[in-house]
């Protein structure tokens, strides 16, 4: 239990004490009245004896009684009502509230620090932050308990409320005090009546209330005396009379009233009756009408009662005796009853509560004639009417009782049956074990000697012998036992337990199954609910000085069973309210003795104040309902336990709702809404529904105050995405618009790593190869991982989109109206040069409670008029804003009417799902009320610096903090005939139109794209490419010429720069290109369209393209530098052509122009390797194209030399191959010398009647941009001769060897494909590139798939020696010299007239280097295999069998040779070895170079 003032002996004995009565004449009622008090009032405050009083016990023995108390009352002849009682008992427990201002109460519990006293209500509620330092300061002291004077103060007037009961004596008067006015006339004879009145009432059948003792009561007799009016001489001789009639010691003279209270002292007199005046005390002899009269309506206010309204008292005599004692005290005289039902706040407004209603009366003094001497004179004479008044007058009772009492012992159990029968009448109750037991067949005459055990039992409690009262009571409960007097029994037991408890030295155990067995039987078999909780309320507090508090606890939770039955019979019927209340109390209690066991049971603690909350709000005690629910907060509150913190925080909600609490219901119904909840719907919508009744009660309060924060749907602020731009055209027919970015793209971060690239590829370009410092990227779309750490910028007139994610966390719908964005704005003009006089920020917070305008001069706010919300939904919000000036814009939050679709279980205000009744109107249909919720972003984790990676510190998020900057141009792109599938290779023809929708020029307008093989606008110097007839009636891409049948398989030779196309050092970007404009500006409001061809990556698949478009203003502003545009471009590619080609040295020498520069062979062979797709039929191979600055092909070399064939085997169907032969020779020398300017030379070889002009636009753009990466890693050779010197480096000797075998030549392979599609066939054309580089590899168009490598395991190896310089191979070194026999093919010879055939050969040498060579050529060489010898016979060569001869540089000499035959027949020349290698190199061998093609000779014999 709680902790109480009283220990528990002090409770008890002043729980019983010695009852004395009360009779006053009018003339002493009017003499304590001058101070505002009865007499019983006036003496109350001094009752308590201060010094020791002594009796002597029936074996003469001394008994010390110490801090005696006696409880002076006046009679009252009507016992108080039920109804009164527990009226009265619910307002004590109303009034005592914790105090506000007092330290809070801690009690550390495990590991809880809980606050159970005087600001538990603000400390425990889950919106109160700051109570933890309070608990924790306060937890280690020993001087704060939890204390509940409210259940004091009750338990002390439930104790003094109790009626005088027949089967025990406690509550019985044992002495009568008789009070007269020494201003009477004949005050003896006032005494006189007095004495007979007190003698008709308790020996008057007429009476029976109150209850008396003994029939012999003591009289007292006291004459008072008015010291201010009265005559002090006349006093004295009264008393002297009435000491010789009554004696000394059965008379007292109370001189009282020493100063009249007109008259004003400076003399402060403390107010002892002020304490015990605010407790409603049963015993008065009448209501004073000064005391307010206050009825509380439980349905509106806390703690109310409804009750009727009282007769007025009625203060007529009976038998001359002015005391009304029908009209019992508690009665309520004119009830304040406010009336009505709670139906909206402003009734509850208007309604006080009690406490207030108390403090508003006026204050009335007590005791204001009263001096302090006054008080020592009341003292004093309490003092001697105690000690030599009603102490001998109990020492006497107890003595007489006691000598029946050893009388009896000295009989036999038969003999006394026979007493008792006489004593008792000649009717004995028959009694049955089997019959119910209760006392409602057994009652004892007063002058039973059980009766008189009792009594004496009792006089020995009151006066603290305990010892004696204890046997006494033994002793009466075995015969009460016998008896199957229940009702005796149990009182014995209770009283028993009691005294043993009591007795000093405690030479015996408490006794706790007396007291369970006396509650036992008053609640079954008596069924007096009061007798049984006050022995329940005696035998916790017993277990609990004991520390048995499991004990104590389970007793109390017994008591608080809803099953409980009175009898009617019982002056104290039972109703539900009293029995709430009881519950409450001894609930509150329970829970405090699970808290302070040894090991604290803090759940148990929680649960059982919350059923101490529930009783009491049944109770109509809202506020100490509420503070019970706020105990039990918190243990419950971050615990997981969702449902009930729920129930909790609704029912504080409701509570502080009722209280006027208003703030705090906001808050509790808050918590509810913000938390994962786990309750049904139904449930969640009646939350909600009292949340939004009870947010708009608290802003009727405050219309122009602030608007507070909504909690419902929940924010997720760090999903807010920002958007900045216009709402851009859609397509429009075959126009395709740009892209760009849209809320609707997710983020992805490589590729907005990508977009970056791009951009600073363009700006660094623009800004002449570096970035700028200040380069910020440009981002159209902020979110949560871009980079927000500067501030963005915005363009004035240009929308600004705010998506917000809304997540609904309930099971029921919400509706957001009028939903827009809070702003602040400061504006600066960037333009101008700032006077340092800023502009007053602007905002729109203050008209937040209405709905926004859509229109404004400075920032245009859109305004959703309506935004539903399934359960459970996360759904997106998109705001906009339309700044009209330049400044600096930030964005608050979002502001909007919070509503709720109307329930259909919602009839007549009722709701059908909670099954109660709402109170004072709660719930509402359909309502909404209007709020904010603020977005609050935080930006990311800083791990730059030590101090940051070793502390938690947030960088800005800027996002929501847009910088708003001058007008700046708009730039929309639209693609015409774009194409969303392509074959590899084809060349496709489309329009880009590019609009200024802005009101501001652009120029510098440029593209750049990581895929520049895949467009191009076409050359920038030369003009367009012009369509030709034939072109346009195939709608080709190409520029084309119609050719005759005799320059088929020829070459058609050009002259192009790449500096042309785009492609040179003067255009060092790779993939920026330059968009050609009219006057390089784009206008406002106008259009232009280019063409832009466009060709199918080589890889077959689907491929995305980035194009960025950069343009600028041609006003420079300090913001905002330039603007980009970006589009995504989608291409399915699919498979058309495979192409394959080698290189080799052709074994002919030319003419003496051409020997030197020498000739090649070329074949290329050609695949079809689509599958039908794209309904492609076949392909025809146009036109075979060459581009070098040293090689071009000559003609197309085919063994058929008829036209047809050429084209028959040009076609292709699908997985056909084709082969082709091509002879490539050196350029010319005009051609070589314009190798050196960097031109390249274009040669057109056509196998069909119409010639492509490669040199052009499309065919050569897509070659250069093809090959441009490459072009650029390479290493320009020069056209001059490169100067050898004498000794060379290892590195020059491979440089050497390298380009001997290196060729740059590359082939453009153009084709057409005949395709079907809708029962039309159409022609598509393309190219493929090949880029032969070295002689005798062989190159493919595709790229070859990588084979996946095989996992290895990881290998530790030493770091060897950097290795030398690469040698050049063997393979390298045997294309050194290039040889060539020349001899007659056919020789006629007669051999019969001659045996010996000699024939001259010559053998042609040519030094393919750029360095001399050193070349051996050793004709001892033969085949001596068998196979070769079957074909060919063998010969001699005649002369010199080896020759040693030094080459220069590509220098060609001739050796002449002769063979020799013997017969007939068929020989191979080709036996010569020639071995070379470099001059001046004597490390290095002679390397065998390879052998030329077979010499076959015929030998004719003739």
């Amino acid at each position: 239990m709680a902790q109480c003032l009283q220990s528990v002996q002090e409770f008890i004995q002043d729980s019983f004490v010695p009852m004395v009565a009360v009779l006053c004449s009018e003339d002493a009622e009017k003499v304590t009245r001058k101070n505002n008090l009865n007499f019983s009032e006036l003496v109350r405050p001094f009752c308590r004896l201060t010094s020791e009083g002594h009796m002597r016990d029936p074996n003469n023995q001394i008994q010390v009684i110490k801090n005696l108390k006696i409880n002076i009352s006046n009679i009252v002849t009507q016992p108080p009502q039920p109804t009164v009682i527990r009226k009265m008992l619910s307002e004590v427990v109303s009034v005592s509230q914790p105090a506000d201002g007092l330290v809070a109460n801690v009690i550390t519990a495990g590991d809880y620090d809980l606050n159970i006293s005087d600001r538990s209500i603000k400390a425990s509620v889950p919106w109160y932050n700051n109570w933890k330092e309070s608990l924790m300061e306060l937890s280690t002291s020993k001087f704060f308990t939890a204390t509940t004077p409210w259940f004091e103060a009750y338990r002390e007037n439930f104790f003094q409320s109790m009626p005088a009961s027949d089967h025990e004596f406690l509550n019985h008067y044992l002495a009568c005090m008789l009070v007269v006015s020494s201003r009477e006339a004949e005050p003896v004879e006032q005494f006189l009546k007095l004495s007979q009145e007190q003698h008709q009432i308790q020996h008057s059948n007429e009476y029976s209330y109150p209850k008396w003792f003994i029939p012999n009561t003591l009289k007292y007799y006291v004459l008072l005396h008015d010291i201010s009016e009265g005559d002090e001489q006349r006093a004295d001789s009264v008393y002297e009379e009435m000491k010789q009639r009554y004696g000394t010691q059965g008379c007292y003279l109370l001189k009282i009233n020493s100063r009249s209270s007109a008259i004003g002292s400076d003399e402060q007199i403390p107010d002892p009756w002020s304490q015990y005046l605010q407790k409603i005390n049963f015993q008065n002899q009448d209501f004073n009408d000064e005391s307010p009269s206050v009825v509380i309506n439980s349905k509106n206010i806390e703690n109310s009662i409804n009750a009727e309204e009282a007769d007025e008292l009625d203060f007529s005599s009976k038998d001359g005796v002015p005391n009304n004692f029908k009209a019992h005290p508690l009665q309520l005289d004119h009830p304040s009853d406010p009336g009505g039902h709670l139906d909206s706040l402003e009734a509850l407004k208007c309604t006080a509560p009690v406490s207030e209603a108390k403090k508003q009366t006026s204050v009335t003094t007590h005791g204001a004639c009263l001096t302090l001497n006054d008080h020592d004179r009341i003292r004093q004479f309490i003092q001697e009417f105690t000690f030599r008044g009603l102490l001998p007058h109990i020492e006497k009772t107890i003595r007489q009782l006691n000598d029946q009492l050893v009388s009896r012992k000295g009989l036999s159990r038969s003999l006394f049956s026979a007493t008792k029968k006489w004593f008792s009448g000649s009717k004995v109750p028959e009694k049955s074990i089997n019959e119910p037991k209760n006392t409602a067949g057994l009652l004892y005459p007063p002058e039973a000697p059980e009766l008189q055990i009792r009594k004496m039992a009792d006089l020995c409690f009151l006066v603290q012998h305990y010892d004696l009262a204890y046997s006494c009571y033994h002793t009466a409960k075995k015969d009460f036992l016998n008896d199957q007097a229940m009702l005796y029994a149990a009182g014995a037991l209770e009283m028993a337990a009691i005294s043993a408890f009591l007795q000093p030295g405690a030479p015996r155990p408490y006794p706790a199954h007396y007291m369970d067995t006396a509650i036992q039987t008053y609640k079954d078999m008596c069924k007096n609910m009061v007798l049984a909780e006050r022995c329940a309320l005696l035998s916790a507090e017993v277990l609990k000085s004991q520390t048995k508090y499991s004990e104590a606890a389970t007793l109390l939770i017994r008591m608080t069973s809803e099953e409980e039955s009175v009898s009617v019979s019982s002056p104290l019927a039972s109703c539900s309210e009293d029995s709430d209340l009881r519950s409450a109390l001894l609930l509150e209690q329970a829970a405090h003795c699970f808290i302070n066991m040894r090991s604290p049971m803090v759940r148990k603690f929680a649960f059982h104040m919350i059923l101490a909350g529930h009783r009491y709000s049944k109770a109509g005690q809202k506020r100490h309902a509420l503070r019970c629910y706020c105990q039990a907060m918190q243990v419950y509150k971050g615990k997981g336990w969702s449902l009930a913190e729920d129930h909790i925080n609704f029912t504080i909600g409701r509570q502080s709702f009722t209280l006027r609490q208003l703030e705090n219901a906001v808050s509790a119904f808050r918590h509810i809404l913000i938390n994962d909840s786990k309750q049904t719907a139904s449930q969640q919508g009646t939350f909600l529904r009292e949340y939004l009744y009870v947010y708009k009660s608290v802003s009727q309060l405050s219309p122009e105050g602030p608007l507070p924060q909504l909690p419902l749907p929940c924010i997720e602020s760090s999903a807010t995405r920002v958007f900045f731009g216009h709402d851009r055209r859609l397509a429009e027919g075959v126009k395709q618009a740009a892209t760009h970015v849209s809320l609707d793209q997710e983020f992805d971060r490589d590729l907005s790593q990508q977009w970056k690239e791009l951009e600073e590829q363009v700006v660094a370009i623009v800004n002449r190869g570096a970035v700028p410092v200040n380069f910020q990227p440009t981002q159209y779309c902020l979110n949560s991982q871009t980079d927000n750490l500067r501030f963005p910028m915005a363009v004035v007139e240009e929308p600004i989109i705010v998506e917000v994610v809304f997540k609904n966390p309930l099971k029921v719908p919400l509706v957001l109206t009028d939903l827009s964005l809070l702003w602040k704005f400061q504006p600066k003009d960037f333009c101008r040069l700032q006077n340092g006089e800023a502009k007053e920020v602007i905002s729109n917070e203050k008209d937040a409670h209405m709905k926004p305008m859509v229109k404004n001069d400075v920032i245009g706010t859109e305004v959703i008029p309506e935004f539903n919300m399934s359960h459970e939904e996360t759904k997106v919000a998109r705001l906009k804003l339309f700044p009209h000036q330049t400044g600096e814009l930030h964005i608050l939050g979002v502001v909007y009417n919070l509503g709720t679709i109307p329930s259909p279980n919602m009839v007549d205000g009722i709701d059908s799902f909670a099954g109660i009744q709402t109170e004072g109107n709660l719930t509402s249909n359909g309502m909404s009320v209007r709020g904010r919720q603020d977005l609050e972003i935080q930006g990311p984790r800083l791990n730059n610096t030590k101090e940051e990676k070793t502390s938690v510190k947030h960088g800005p998020d800027r996002r929501l903090d847009p910088v708003i900057t001058p007008p700046m141009p708009l730039l929309e792109v639209f693609f015409i005939n774009f194409p969303t599938g392509l074959l590899c290779g084809e060349i496709r023809k489309a329009y880009v139109e590019f609009v200024n929708v802005s009101k501001v020029p652009l120029n510098a307008l440029k593209v750049v794209s990581k895929h520049p093989e895949f467009f191009t606008f076409g050359s920038h110097s030369a003009p367009l490419t012009p369509l030709s007839p034939t072109a346009s009636e195939n709608c080709s891409a190409y520029k084309t010429v119609v050719s005759d049948s005799s320059s088929a398989c020829t070459a058609t030779t050009s002259l192009v720069s790449p500096v042309d196309f785009g492609v040179g050092c003067d255009n060092p970007g790779l993939g920026v290109v330059d968009i050609p404009l009219p006057d390089s500006v784009l206008l406002p409001g106008t259009s232009i369209q280019l063409p832009m061809w466009l060709r199918g990556p080589d890889k077959e698949g689907v491929h995305e393209i980035n194009f960025l478009f950069y343009y600028k203003s041609t006003e420079s502003t300090s913001k905002l530098s330039h603007r980009v545009l970006r589009h995504t471009a989608v291409i399915c590619t699919s498979r058309s052509l495979s192409v394959r080609a080698t290189v080799c040295r052709s074994n002919t020498f030319q003419d003496d122009d051409d020997g030197r520069n020498g000739n090649m062979l070329v074949f290329v062979d050609v695949e079809n390797i689509n599958t039908n797709e794209a309904g492609v039929r076949e392909f025809h191979i146009v036109q075979v194209s060459s581009s070098s600055k040293h090689w071009r092909l000559q003609k197309c070399i085919n063994p058929c030399e008829d036209k047809v064939c050429v084209l028959t085997d040009a076609k292709l169907s699908s997985r056909e191959r084709g082969k082709l032969c091509f002879r490539a020779t050196k350029c010319k020398s005009q051609e070589a010398t314009s190798s050196a300017l960097g031109k390249y030379t274009f040669t057109d070889i056509n196998l069909g009647n119409e010639q492509i002009i490669s040199a052009t636009t499309p065919c050569a753009d897509f070659f250069f941009r093809s090959c441009q990466s490459t072009e650029s890693k390479k290493t320009v050779l020069s056209g001059q001769p490169a100067h050898v010197s004498s000794r060379w480096q290892s590195n020059d000797v491979t440089k050497v060897v390298r380009n001997c075998n290196e060729v740059d030549l590359n082939i453009i392979v153009l084709w057409k494909a005949y395709v079907v599609e809708d029962n039309k066939q159409l022609i598509l054309e393309g190219q493929l590139h090949v880029a032969l580089q070295t002689i005798g590899n062989e190159v493919c168009s595709l790229s070859q798939k990588q084979e996946a490598q095989e996992m290895v395991l990881l290998k530790f190896i030493r770091p060897e020696q950097p290795p030398s310089l690469a040698r050049p191979s063997m393979e390298q070194l045997s294309h050194l010299i290039k040889t060539s026999l020349r001899y007659p093919e056919s020789y006629d010879h007669p051999f019969l007239q001659k045996s010996l055939c000699m024939v001259p050969v010559t053998l042609t040498l040519s030094n393919c280097s750029l360095a001399g060579v050193d070349v051996i050529i050793d004709l001892r060489h033969k085949a001596t295999s068998p196979e070769t010898l079957e074909v060919h016979g063998s010969f001699t060569w005649l002369g010199k069998t080896q020759y040693k001869l030094q080459l220069k540089a590509q220098e060609i000499q001739k050796l002449q040779l002769k063979a020799c035959f013997i017969h007939a027949g068929v020989y191979n020349l080709g036996t010569p070895r020639v071995f070379a290698k470099l001059t001046d190199q004597g490390s290095m061998c002679e390397t065998s170079q390879q052998n030329s093609m077979p010499a076959l000779i015929i030998i004719n014999s003739v």
